[in-house]
C-alpha cells in the first residue's frame, strides 16, 4: 500500500485559491517574494545570465571563438549527438544554429546497436571518412570519452564537448561546455543564443520549443533556468510554423495551442526516442529540422509507426522479463535483474522502468551479447544508481548516466560477478526492509474547495514535472458512484466523487485502477488522493479529478 506523505497536514475547512497557492509554493521551497516572482513569472531565457546556467564563462568563450573561426573559414564541422530525445533535440538546435550562420556543418548520430552510446572509434572513423571535419562538436555525450576524444584529435580534429552528464575522474582534454543544471538541449540553446542573438533573433526564438522538449524528455527539474526554457518554449509551440513540429503534433493527435508538459513526456518525446530505439535516430532529427511540409508529414507518420512497434516490443519484453524473474524467484532480493539474448537494446531502459514500477526496487535489464552485453538501469528515490555502478567499475567496460537512470556495457561472462557485487551494494544502502512507495501530497482539501478558480490557480504553476510536481490533494470521507470500466484494454475507471449527501459532485477518472474496482464501489466512505484537471469533451468543459490513490476512510 502506498504511503501518503502529506506535506501540509492542516485540514483546510474552506480555503481560498490564494491560501492554497501559498501552501503549494511553500511545499516547493518557494517562500521569499523574489523566489515567488521568479517562479510565477519566469525570466525569458534570452535575458538569463550565463552564470545562472552553471556553464563556465571562459569555457563557453573558448567554444564560441573556435566555432566562429570554423564558420568564417568554412571549415567542415560535425555535430555528433546522441540518439535519444535530448540528444536529437540538442543536435537539431546546434546544427540549425550553425547552418543559419552559413557554416559548413553536418549532423551525425551513431547507430545504437552498431556503434553504441557516445563517441566511438567506429563513429569517429565514419565521420572522418564522410565529412573530414576540422571541428567535431559532441552534444549530450563526450564527458566520459577521454580516450575517444584523444583519438579524434590524433586525426587532426579539434573537439568541443557539450555535455551535462556527471564528470568522471578523468575528463577529455578538449574545450568543454559542461553543466549538470541543464540538459543537452538546454546547453545547445544557450550556445546557440550566444551565436545568434545579435543577428538571427527569430531563428533563436524558434529553437526554444526544441529546447523545451529535450528538457522535459530528459526529466530535468523544472525550476530556475529549466522552468524558463520550458515555459517560453511551450509558449512558442503555440506559434511556431516549424513543419516538423507541426506534423509531429498532428500525427500524435494533439492540439498545438494546448500542449502540456505531460504531452511532451508521454506522447511527443517517445516518438522522437522511438527512431533511435528501433531504427535510426537521424530520421527524428530530419523531422525537426526539415523546411519541407510534405517530407515532415512523411517523417512524422514514420515515427508514429515506429513508436507503435516500440510500444508492442516493450510490452512483449516486459512480460518476458516479469515471467523470468518470477520463475527464478529473485524478486525478494535488493535489486531486480533480467537478462536475455533476445532483448532489443533499444527498449531495455523502458523495460527496466516497468520493473521498477512493478517491484519498486532498482532494476537492470541486460541485452546479452556473445562476448559483450549492454544493460540499462533504473532506480528508486534514495538510491543513486550511477554512483553504485561506478563502485562496480572493475566489472564494467563503460558506464554513464544519472542518479535515477544509467547505462553500461560489460563482458558477458562477468554478468554473475557484477550481479553479486551490485546486489551487495544495494543491500548495504537500502537495508533489508522493502522500500515503500509514497505519494507526495500537498495538503488535505475538502471537495467544497475544489472550484474553477482553484484549478486556474493550479494551472498557473505549470509546467509540471521533476522538481515541480503537479499538485496532489487529499479529500477524506467521500463516496464514489457510477463506477464503470473504460479504455481499450479495460484498465481504467470512470465515475463520480461526492462529498456527503448534498455536497459537491465531480467526475473522476482513475487510470490503471480497474483492478481496484471493488474499492471504488464500496458503500462506505473513502479517502482519495488526486490532481485537478479541466476536461473538455464534445465542446463541454468541466472540472475532473484524476485519482492517484484510494484508501478506506479511517476515522
Amino acid at each position: 500500500m502506498n504511503i501518503w506523505n502529506i506535506q501540509s497536514k492542516e485540514s483546510l475547512k474552506k480555503a481560498t485559491p490564494g491560501e492554497i497557492r501559498n501552501i503549494l509554493l511553500g511545499n516547493r521551497g518557494i517562500v521569499s517574494d523574489k523566489d515567488r516572482e521568479e517562479f510565477l513569472h519566469p525570466t525569458n531565457p534570452i535575458d538569463i545570465a550565463v552564470s545562472q546556467t552553471g556553464i563556465d564563462k571562459d569555457e563557453l568563450h573558448a567554444a564560441l571563438t573556435r566555432i566562429k573561426k570554423a564558420v568564417e573559414k568554412k571549415e567542415s564541422i560535425v555535430v555528433y549527438c546522441d540518439y535519444d530525445a535530448d540528444g536529437v533535440t540538442s543536435g537539431s538546435v546546434l546544427w540549425e544554429a550553425l547552418y543559419t550562420l552559413g557554416a559548413h556543418v553536418m549532423p551525425y548520430i551513431p547507430h545504437r546497436v552498431e556503434e553504441g552510446y557516445g563517441l566511438s572509434v567506429k563513429g569517429i572513423d565514419t565521420v572522418r571518412d564522410s565529412y573530414h571535419p576540422a571541428l567535431l562538436i559532441t552534444i549530450d555525450h563526450g564527458i566520459t570519452g577521454a580516450e575517444q576524444v584523444a583519438y579524434a584529435k590524433s586525426l587532426g580534429m579539434d573537439v568541443i564537448v557539450c555535455d551535462h552528464h556527471v564528470k568522471p575522474s578523468v575528463v577529455p582534454k578538449a574545450i568543454t561546455v559542461h553543466t549538470t543544471t541543464l540538459c543537452a538541449a538546454g546547453i545547445a540553446w544557450f550556445v546557440a543564443r550566444e551565436l545568434l542573438k545579435k543577428s538571427h533573433m527569430d531563428a533563436l526564438v524558434d529553437l526554444l520549443p526544441l529546447a523545451a522538449i529535450g528538457t522535459v524528455a530528459d526529466m530535468m527539474p523544472l525550476v530556475g533556468v529549466n522552468r524558463s526554457l520550458v515555459t517560453y518554449g511551450m509558449k512558442e509551440m503555440t506559434r511556431t510554423k516549424r513543419p516538423g513540429f507541426v506534423c509531429l503534433v498532428e500525427e500524435a493527435g494533439l492540439d498545438k495551442t494546448a500542449i502540456k508538459s505531460t504531452d511532451i513526456s508521454h506522447i511527443l518525446a517517445p516518438r522522437l526516442n522511438a527512431a533511435g530505439r528501433i531504427e535510426h535516430a537521424i530520421d527524428a532529427l530530419r523531422l525537426l529540422c526539415t523546411k519541407d511540409a510534405v517530407r515532415a508529414s512523411d517523417l512524422a507518420r514514420k515515427l508514429g509507426s515506429i513508436n507503435k512497434e516500440r510500444q508492442q516490443l516493450t510490452i512483449d519484453t516486459t512480460v518476458h522479463a516479469l515471467e523470468m524473474v518470477e520463475d527464478a524467484k529473485t524478486t525478494d532480493g535488493p535489486i531486480i535483474l533480467a537478462a536475455h539474448e533476445s532483448y532489443n537494446q533499444g527498449i531495455i531502459g523502458l523495460v527496466a522502468g516497468k520493473l521498477v514500477e512493478r517491484y519498486w526496487k532498482p532494476s537492470i535489464v541486460v541485452s546479452i551479447g556473445e562476448s559483450v552485453s549492454k544493460a540499462s538501469a533504473r532506480s528508486i528515490p534514495g538510491f543513486n544508481i550511477i554512483e553504485a555502478l561506478r563502485q562496480c567499475q572493475d566489472e564494467l567496460l563503460e558506464v554513464g548516466g544519472h542518479p535515477m537512470a544509467a547505462g553500461f556495457t560489460l563482458e558477458t561472462n562477468k554478468i554473475p560477478a557484477f550481479t553479486q557485487k551490485f546486489s551487495a551494494i544495494a543491500r548495504e544502502q537500502l537495508g533489508s526492509a522493502q522500500p515503500q512507495r509514497s505519494i507526495l501530497v500537498d495538503t488535505i482539501l475538502p471537495l467544497s474547495s475544489v472550484t474553477d478558480s482553484v484549478w486556474t490557480m493550479v494551472d498557473s504553476l505549470a509546467p509540471f514535472g521533476i522538481g515541480n510536481p503537479e499538485p496532489v490533494f487529499v479529500s477524506r470521507a467521500v463516496r464514489t458512484t457510477d463506477i464503470r470500466v473504460i479504455g481499450q484494454n479495460q484498465k481504467h475507471l470512470k465515475g463520480f466523487v461526492r462529498s456527503g449527501e448534498s455536497g459537491p459532485s465531480f467526475p473522476m477518472v482513475a487510470f490503471g485502477f480497474a483492478g481496484q474496482k471493488e474499492m471504488f464501489e464500496s458503500p462506505g466512505e473513502v479517502d482519495i488522493a488526486y490532481t485537478i484537471d479541466m476536461n473538455t469533451w464534445n465542446s463541454h468543459t468541466s472540472l475532473q479529478l484524476k485519482i492517484r490513490d484510494i484508501k478506506p476512510h479511517d476515522d
